[in-house]
């Protein structure tokens, strides 16, 4: 969301980093109409952003005169490159405590009662799981009144359904709630990060032309039979920095984005750009790979014995994960994006994404048990960086793009191992390619 001011200056100072100790809030008062007594209340809006959801407006209207009161989030960031989705097993009360940031073009489902919420139903929510059950239990319960004197068997139906829901909140038994979020904006929260959580499945998927149109995205434009996509010279592009316009992903003031291709060494070709806005002084880096999605995934493990090994350049590319295994710690492909860094600077991006942007260690969200967990966690990053702890430290890419320097190259890496294997069904669906057909699609009409 891009703001204006009165003397035309474009900029995001208007979004305010959220924080418990931050005295500077000052939200905006607008005078509204109570939908529920038709009277004068007043609406409080404000722009803020909290890390991973980029910003977001917080509005929350409240009525003198009868005491409605209602909240509502609503991203006022950009629609992410990928839809994502969350499935999580609720197996005990603790897990309804979740923290949940839930996007309007959100779907809601659980799978055991049938029960699906659909996109654009509801208005944006931060909550928790069991504020999302109340809120699913409310909306049913709206209009029972009327359904009790027009459709009494339906009515009785509904009031059914809704014992189930408020027994789930018992948690008697194991459910699943499916957060399915095509903009890619909703967030489910991990309380045992940094580590993975077992009962929370996470992934992102590439949106249909149904959800794009939803979502209000235009798609690109045919070329003209006459007219030839620019950028068709490779030799060109090798020796020439390409520039185009974008906004900044921090503050959405106009910017500008190079995008180089580079050659690494014993390796393949990449795409490197790279973001500098004038306007906030935000700089992103990002790495796509130039070539094909390889035959086979690729699995590479370094012993880390020396600090000079966190000199060695890596390319992290968008679909691969991390793990550690010393410290029981796995990274999600996307999670960083793609990269083109060494080994330090990737350790160090990963520190900050865990324990110095996470958005449950600041605040009220945070309990000292997480936090003193992630500092922890931190000091052990410190210490492998500095040589102090022996560990491995392993790429899984199943397309095959990413890379670890050999400092012995052309010979073999005594402490690095690389592995092809080839992909499961899943890996490939997480990819698009089992439904990619190229061969024969000519003939299909």
């Amino acid at each position: 969301m891009s703001v204006i001011s009165e003397d035309g200056v474009r900029g995001g100072s208007l979004f305010t980093d959220i924080s418990a100790d931050n005295d500077d809030w000052e939200p905006t008062e607008i005078e509204s109409l109570c939908m529920n007594c038709y009277k004068n209340g007043t609406t409080r809006l404000l722009l803020t952003k909290i890390p991973f959801f980029k910003e977001i407006i917080v509005s929350s209207f409240s009525c003198p005169h009868c005491h409605w009161s209602n909240t509502e989030i609503q991203s006022a960031g950009r629609i992410q490159d990928q839809g994502i989705c969350y499935t999580l097993k609720v197996k005990t009360r603790k897990d309804l405590n979740r923290e949940v940031v839930k996007a309007d073009s959100a779907t809601t489902r659980i799978p055991e009662l049938d029960f699906e919420i659909p996109p654009f139903t509801q208005k944006g929510a931060l909550s928790t799981i069991e504020g999302l059950l109340d809120r699913a239990v409310a909306g049913l319960e709206q209009e029972q009144p009327v359904r009790r004197a027009t459709h009494p068997e339906v009515a009785d139906k509904i009031d059914e359904f809704i014992q189930k829901l408020k027994k789930l909140k018992e948690v008697e038994n194991e459910f699943t709630v499916v957060i399915e979020d095509p903009s890619g904006n909703s967030f489910v929260e991990n309380p045992v990060a940094p580590q993975k959580d077992e009962a929370l499945a996470v992934s992102r998927f590439k949106r249909t032309v149904e959800q794009d149109i939803k979502l209000g995205l235009k798609a690109e434009d045919d070329l003209g039979e006459d007219e030839e996509p620019a950028g068709n010279d490779l030799e060109a592009m090798r020796s020439e920095v390409l520039v185009f316009d974008t906004n900044c992903p921090n503050c959405n003031a106009p910017a500008s984005t190079n995008m180089k291709l580079v050659q690494i060494p014993h390796f393949k070709e990449v795409i490197i750009m790279a973001t500098n806005c004038d306007s906030c002084g935000h700089r992103t880096n990002e790495v796509k790979s130039g070539g094909a999605t390889e035959e086979l995934g690729t699995k590479i493990t370094l012993h880390i014995t020396d600090p000079s090994d966190m000199t060695r350049d890596v390319l992290k590319s968008e679909t691969c994960s991390i793990f550690i295994p010393e410290l029981e710690f796995e990274l999600g492909m996307a999670a960083v994006g793609g990269k083109f860094t060494t080994l330090e600077g990737l350790l160090k991006d990963i520190k900050d994404l865990i324990v110095s942007k996470n958005p449950f260690v600041c605040g009220d969200s945070s309990t000292t048990d997480r936090m003193q967990k992630l500092r922890e966690f931190g000091e052990k990053i410190d210490k492998i960086m500095a040589g102090e702890m022996d560990v491995h430290f392993v790429l899984d890419d199943p397309a095959g793009n990413s890379y670890l320097q050999n400092v012995y190259a052309p010979e073999e890496d005594p402490e690095m191992t690389t592995e092809k294997y080839t992909r499961t069904f899943e890996q490939n669906e997480d990819l698009g390619l089992n439904d990619m057909k190229t061969e024969g699609y000519e003939e299909e009409k």
